[in-house]
């Protein structure tokens, strides 16, 4: 349990005090009777005779902590009042999270319920993402269990369920199947649940994997309470074996002129041809095999990668058939229709026909192979030669990672000033599993089918332009040759950014090394000869200030017996203090966090300052300089010290610190610090004397207009100016697109003529 006032945590006292809170909150605005708390608080006959007075004096801690917040006089305070027979608490329910949690799962309930299931999974999302674990965990963890509790989690369940039956309708059975697995096995009585686990299964073409589940269900029913499952699971069981149609999604029915999104041409949607259709017939808003080419780049029999042409995955059985671990490359490239100069979908066309040249020049570079190419949708594998030792999967996932990143960049065109002008992007996602391959000749093409190819289109759909996206098993295998940036935003929360320039990771594509090199440079001198050095990293966003100064903490912290890295961010908010940033330094020089609680976090500044305080006496006098810094409250208290002061001690705190072991200070965003912030940094290393302190800070240019004389005409300080790198723009990318097609059409010609 939290309360936070302005974001900063409110000190709730000891376990009875906050389970008296606890439980008046789950009761708000209503008159809680005294006896009722106390069954609450005890259970049974271990109340002591005190029972009464220990509420009393629990009720008055409550009191003082919520009156201490910003907001305590306000008509929308909260308050503890007292009522007869009881309690009550006064609150607004939309200060409650559990309340805005019932609100918003009763929302995305009822946008499932009228058939916007898009609506209801972004809802219910929202909905779910406020839980942090089991409802008042920390009481929890002390034995208490209240009938309340039991209910707030079963309502999580029923969001989970809801949540997992929108995911269903909008047709992402492959991607929710890993959580409602878990939420299975965790809740193996929740009959809902097993059902819609199997449906996943089933949709996935695992039906005897659907049976399985309901073979377990039952049996786990009928140990646990002698009972049959209930006649919905019985008649989702039948429908299964009788492989009822309307179990799966109906196909959504082609659109004329569909493919256009936004002015960007997206010319088809890889799904199964349908029956009685010749293979690479071409429909309205379809683009078709270009050039005739048929060789390794598509199907050899017009079927899409994954499926049959009955639109069902492949059993895995019948003469010439092998299976395969794979990594697989799904591309979706959008070309911008303002490219085509206005001449048109012929234009168009050839713009698309470079690209998928240069997405398979790519592949096949990194040793992998095109098995489908149709319209803006590539699909390469990595892993169809003969069965090879299992270490070479993780060979072949790294290929397919650093393909992918390579076709990023030749195919992504961001949109630098971020006019909102019509772009052209390429969306990239990476997967590993099994696949099947059925060859109809020994030097034929391999038809390939299995389920990661279905699930990786279904994840390309999701992912964001311009990034490469990959799943868990990718990322354990390819993380010591690329950078990643974790990202919960999609269902492949890793991103790759960069392949890593050198065995200590660097900077990915060498843009920033050099500034690097420098940096480091700079931090081993001030080690060496113990001189002091401030370097400000000003910069647009989007240039890279916050990778360097991660790359320089990085490298630094990597070295044996290195100095000591601390980091802080000013945050911009509203009337954030300037005590903010030097608080964040103190408190990681401490080792201490914003869930310590206060007795800890002064247990930690007392011993920090035991180590370079010889003095009891003067230890004693600085302490209560250094201590605003860290309080919650964050500001010294009205009629004892003065923020100069407590920065003034902060300084002191640090240039002892130096003289025992080197320190380097990474201050990100410093332009958004208040000016006495600014101060205290700018001071910081004119104080040092000769002592090995580095300081870095990154900031934008609004910083030089605030300050035009930031650092200037001081020994020891020097700026680093990040420009935006370069990237190719849209006259470019066509110029490239439309030489790639022509000199293919010329190598055709050539081929045709030796013929």
């Amino acid at each position: 349990m939290e309360v936070l006032d302005d974001g900063r945590p409110v000190g709730l006292g000891g376990a009875k005090q906050r389970a008296t809170l606890g439980f008046l909150l789950l009761h708000p605005n209503k008159v809680v009777p005294t006896s009722r708390l106390l069954s609450a608080l005890w259970e049974g006959d271990e109340a002591p005779v005190t029972a009464r007075k220990i509420l009393q004096n629990a009720v008055y801690g409550l009191r003082g902590a919520l009156a201490s917040g910003r907001g305590a006089n306000g008509p929308a305070a909260p308050a503890l009042l007292t009522r007869p027979p009881g309690y009550m608490m006064r609150v607004d329910p939309g200060q409650v999270d559990l309340h805005h949690f019932h609100a918003l799962a009763g929302r995305g309930r009822d946008r499932l319920a009228a058939g916007a299931p898009e609506a209801a999974v972004a809802l219910l999302r929202d909905a779910l993402a406020l839980w942090r674990g089991p409802a008042l965990a920390d009481l929890v963890e002390k034995d208490v269990a209240w009938p309340e509790l039991a209910a707030v989690e079963s309502a999580r369940l029923d969001a989970m369920e809801d949540y997992v039956e929108a995911q269903l309708a909008c047709g992402r059975h492959h991607g929710i199947l890993a959580e409602l697995e878990a939420m299975v096995r965790a809740e193996p009585l929740r009959e809902r649940g097993c059902g819609q686990l199997m449906l996943a299964l089933y949709r996935c073409g695992r039906q005897a994997d659907a049976l399985s589940v309901y073979s377990r269900v039952r049996a786990v029913l009928v140990e646990s309470l002698g009972l049959e499952p209930g006649h919905g699971l019985q008649a989702l069981q039948q429908r299964i074996l009788t492989q009822d149609p309307s179990l799966l999604l109906p196909r959504a029915p082609a659109r004329p002129g569909a493919a256009e999104d936004g002015g960007a041409r997206d010319r088809l949607v890889l799904a199964p041809a349908a029956p009685g259709r010749p293979a690479g017939g071409r429909e309205s808003g379809e683009r078709g095999t270009a050039g005739g080419r048929t060789a390794e780049g598509r199907a050899a029999d017009g079927r899409t990668a994954g499926r049959g042409a009955d639109g069902r995955g492949a059993e895995g059985r019948g003469p010439g058939t092998e299976r395969r671990q794979v990594s697989v490359v799904s591309v979706r490239t959008r070309i911008a229709s303002s490219l085509g100069g206005g001449a048109g979908d012929r234009e168009l066309d050839d713009l698309l026909d470079g690209a998928e040249l240069l997405v398979r020049e790519q592949i096949e570079r990194f040793g992998g192979v095109v098995t489908a190419a149709i319209g803006s949708i590539s699909v390469g594998l990595f892993g169809l030669e003969a069965p090879r030792p299992d270490d070479a999967h993780q060979d072949d996932a790294r290929r397919a990672v650093l393909a992918a990143l390579a076709i990023r960049d030749v195919l992504d065109v961001p949109d630098p000033a971020d006019t909102g002008t019509e772009r052209s992007t390429v969306h990239v996602v990476v997967t590993t599993g099994e696949v099947m391959l059925r060859r109809r000749g020994r030097d034929a093409v391999p038809a390939v089918f299995g389920d990661i190819l279905d699930e990786s289109q279904e994840l390309l759909c999701e992912s964001p332009a311009g990034e490469v996206r990959v799943s868990d098993e990718v990322h354990r295998a390819s993380e010591h040759t690329v950078r990643y940036r974790r990202s919960d935003a999609h269902a492949l929360e890793w991103q790759a950014v960069a392949v890593r320039d050198d065995g200590r990771g660097g900077t990915g594509g060498g843009e920033l090394s050099v500034e690097l090199d420098v940096l480091r440079g700079l931090v081993k001198r001030t080690r060496q000869r113990a001189v002091p050095h401030l370097v400000t990293v000003i910069g647009e966003p989007g240039t890279g200030k916050t990778r360097l100064l991660a790359e320089l903490r990085r490298s630094v912290t990597e070295e044996a017996d290195g100095p000591l890295v601390l980091s802080a961010r000013a945050s911009g908010s509203p009337g954030e203090s300037p005590l903010a940033v030097p608080g964040r330094l103190l408190a990681a020089y401490c080792g201490t966090g914003p869930e310590d609680s206060p007795e800890a976090v002064r247990a930690a500044l007392e011993h920090a300052s035991r180590d370079l305080y010889r003095s009891e006496a003067v230890r004693e006098r600085r302490l209560p300089l250094l201590w605003p810094l860290l309080d919650p409250g964050g500001e010294p208290a009205p009629g004892t010290v003065r923020q100069t002061e407590v920065l003034d001690g902060w300084r002191e705190f640090l240039l002892l610190a130096v003289q025992r072991r080197p320190l380097v200070l990474c201050l990100d965003d410093l332009h958004l610090s208040p000016d006495m912030a600014l101060d205290a940094v700018g001071d910081l290393v004119e104080s040092a004397g000769e002592g090995p302190l580095f300081v870095i800070a990154a900031a934008r240019p609004e910083l030089l207009e605030r300050r035009p004389s930031w650092a200037g005409g001081k020994s020891h300080t020097m700026t680093v100016t990040l420009a935006r790198p370069e990237r190719i723009t849209n006259e470019q990318l066509v110029e490239f697109l439309l030489s790639a097609v022509r000199n293919e059409s010329l190598h055709r010609l050539d081929g045709s003529r030796a013929g």
